[in-house]
Formats: structure tokens, sequence, C-alpha cells
């Protein structure tokens, strides 16, 4: 089951997607060269039966569908979820510390990021940036450092005796992220190296003036499959550009007769409440214009389903009491089902026997994840989705240890699991 060409592609693309700006730029390019046709919000539309269209929203969140041959009021759409974004560091807009010496960049956490992890490590910079040109005009890029250019260095245990029982890690004062020391006339402007690295990539543009930006670091560190075995992925970002890759190499290959739809919202992270982030009308709009005719599209939306796909918690051999004794998902023992009595999961016994039914006839192994009645639960876009659109959704993950740690880790096996039932998934002629 182990396909080390299908895991090293997967690891490609998350290097190769260090912000949700690039994997969308990432996912846009795959689905142009495999023939989809870009759409344009601003743009009127004529979609066309038998045809596939990709459309983006901020740089941030993608949409991708295929235009089947059934009749869509008749059998629906078939749809799956995931998100571009995960926790991080962000460079504030005013960034610029200069402390002892050394430069410095103030940062603030974007989402529930386990901070431990990011000391000590070689981190980069990537992001989307606003400039005017030479002409004065409005401009916006991606740019990618690549190389490793700063750190968040930890203090030494000599000077806190209490590190490995009692540190806590202050955002504000512990994080701020060290680039070089000062030299010794004049002060380095961070704004004026965001300038430089856009000039160096795009020496075309005649870059002027920046005048903003989003940019967070990430570890440098290449992905890996390790295990004495090859059992495990390790890469930053699995939470939840695995999903992104899998959904998106699911739809490249599905049947051209039923309707089949990708979305990659952004921000999902931070509650999901923007213009790109799910609880915005981005999917809505699209299905709007998609089926224009009230009744239709309402009839659509009946026979639709959602498929919410976002990594689940593994259970931990070292903290197996963190996981309720009945639910505690293996790594390389198939996708998840994630279940939550208080709908921080939109899975149903509707959605849950839908799913069960095509993993049982394709041989695919089936997990189910239900948090500690005694412990809080994360949630997804998949509850958002259910509300705003009214249609049945079903929440699934593959297995993950160190979720929001700046390197996780997967099954090697898992994230075939989820493409296999994802392809079933698509082709299922009704719901």
């Amino acid at each position: 089951m182990n396909n080390p060409t299908f895991n090293q592609d997967l690891i490609d693309f998350i290097q190769a997607s260090p912000t949700p700006f690039h994997a969308t730029a990432q996912m846009r390019q795959r689905l142009l060269h495999a023939g989809f046709t870009e759409l344009y919000e601003n743009e009127k539309w004529q979609l066309n039966a038998g045809e596939k269209y990709v459309l983006t929203r901020n740089d941030s969140s993608i949409i991708a569908f295929q235009y089947g041959h059934n009749d869509l009021p008749e059998t629906g759409l078939r749809m799956v979820g995931a998100h571009t974004d995960s926790p991080c560091l962000r460079v504030k807009p005013h960034a610029d510390l200069y402390r002892d010496g050394y430069w410095q960049v103030g940062v603030e956490v974007y989402g529930g990021v386990l901070l431990n992890p990011w000391f000590d490590r070689e981190l980069s910079l990537a992001g989307k940036v606003s400039f005017l040109d030479a002409e004065k005009n409005l401009q916006h890029k991606l740019i990618n450092f690549e190389k490793a250019i700063a750190m968040v260095p930890s203090l030494a245990i000599h000077l806190d005796k209490e590190a490995n029982t009692k540190r806590a890690i202050n955002k504000q004062t512990d994080l701020p992220v060290l680039l070089s020391m000062l030299p010794k006339e004049g002060k380095p402007v961070f704004k004026t190296l965001v300038l430089q690295q856009l000039q160096k990539q795009y020496p075309e543009l005649d870059a002027a003036e920046i005048l903003d930006y989003e940019l967070s670091f990430y570890d440098v560190q290449a992905g890996s499959v390790y295990g004495v075995e090859d059992d495990f992925i390790a890469v930053s970002r699995l939470d939840n550009l695995l999903s992104c890759y899998v959904g998106l190499q699911s739809l490249l290959s599905c049947d051209d007769q039923q309707s089949c739809l990708l979305i990659c919202n952004d921000h999902e992270e931070v509650g999901s409440s923007s213009a790109a982030g799910a609880q915005g009308p981005m999917l809505q709009n699209f299905l709007q214009r998609l089926i224009p005719e009230r009744e239709d599209y309402l009839r659509c939306i009946a026979q639709s389903m959602m498929i919410s796909a976002d990594n689940a918690h593994a259970l931990h051999p070292n903290f197996s009491s963190k996981h309720d004794g009945n639910h505690g998902p293996k790594i390389n023992a198939g996708p998840v089902i994630k279940i939550n009595a208080n709908q921080r999961y939109a899975s149903n016994t509707e959605t849950q026997s839908i799913y069960r039914a095509l993993c049982a006839v394709n041989d695919i192994p089936l997990q189910s994840f239900v948090v500690r009645s005694d412990m809080g639960c994360g949630s997804t876009i998949g509850p958002i989705t259910a509300t705003e659109l009214g249609v049945k959704t079903l929440d699934i993950g593959v297995p993950t240890f160190a979720m929001h740690s700046i390197r996780e880790t997967a099954g090697s096996e898992d994230a075939q699991y989820l493409l296999r039932s994802l392809n079933a998934f698509f082709a299922l002629k009704t719901v």
C-alpha cells in the first residue's frame, strides 16, 4: 500500500506551499495544467456540462469544479472541503526590533500553535506582498526566501533551571524572531529586506515601494518518510495540506459523468469568519451562479453531500490516557470518522453510513474518533458548511501526531487510503 512516489509528491506539494497563498497557487497551476478553465468573480459566467473550472478568492482559497453530464437537480454534487492555512508565526506590520546589538522582528501567533517546537529551528519567510512599481501601479506578488534567514533561540537551561518543568511561553516577549546582528552603522529595515527579495524574484516588475504584506515564518527542514519500515511521513503543515493534496488528486481522476467539487478555504485555524473562509459566501455564491433557478438549486443541495477532510488526532503511545479508550485512531489504520454530539463535527448517522458503506465495498479500513467526555474538542469547516448550505456533511481525516506543531507526523499509508475513499465518494451516483 505504501507508494513512495505518491508520498514524495505529497511532501513536495507541501514543501512548495509554505503559506495558504502558495498552496492555492500550487493547486491552481496543477488544475490549469490539467485543462481547467479559470473563472473570475467579477466576470459573467457561462458554465457548460463536460467542462472543468477553477476559481480563487484572496489568492488563498480555491474552488475546483468538474461539471458532469448527469442532471444536477437529480443527482446533486459530490463535494470535498479542506483548508489551506496552518498555525504559524506571522510578521507584524511594524516589525523591526533593535535590541542589544541584534535585529529581530515581532510576530503574531496565527491559530492554535504548539509553540515549543518553534524554538531552535531554522526558519524562512514567505507570503503575499502588495507594492508599487516605478510607474506607481499597485501590484501583488508571492515571495519566498526559501533559505534559512531566522530563528527563535531558546534560553539556555543554565539561566532557567525550571525550563523542563515550569517554563511558560510569553507570546509577546519570547517569540521575536532573530534575523541578524546589527551593523555598526545604521539600522536595517524589514520592509527593505522584503523589497530586496521581491526585486530578486521579479526583476522585470521594477518594484519600488512595499505597501503591505502577509508574511509567515516556516521551517526549512525538508519533509521525509521515516521509521524502520518507512511507516511515517514527517513534514510541516500536514494539517491540512495533506487533505488539500488528496482532494486535488481525487478530483483530477474522477469520472466525468458526476459533478464533483473541491473547496479549500483559508482561515479555518482562526474560525473561518472571513470572505475567503468557510463561513464566508464563496461556496454558496459559486453554487448559486452554477444553478441560478432557486427550485433547481434547492433540489441539487438535497441530493448533494460534502466531506470535510481535516486531520484527526492519532492515539499517542506516550499519552494514551488523552483518548477515549474505544475511540483511539491508529496510524496507518485508515481514515477516521470524526464524531461529536455537540456538533463540533458535522457527521451524523446518515453521512457516516454512506461513508462506511463505500469504504466496506472498496476494502478501505476505517476508524472513529470521539474526544474524551471530559475534554474539549476542536472543530472543522464541516459544521460551518453544513449550516451555510444545508447540505448533509461528514467530517473525516487521517490520524496525525503533533497536530499544530511546526512538524507533524502522519502514516505513510493513510493518505492513500483517504484517496481511495474520496475516489469512491466522487463516483457515487446517489447519496
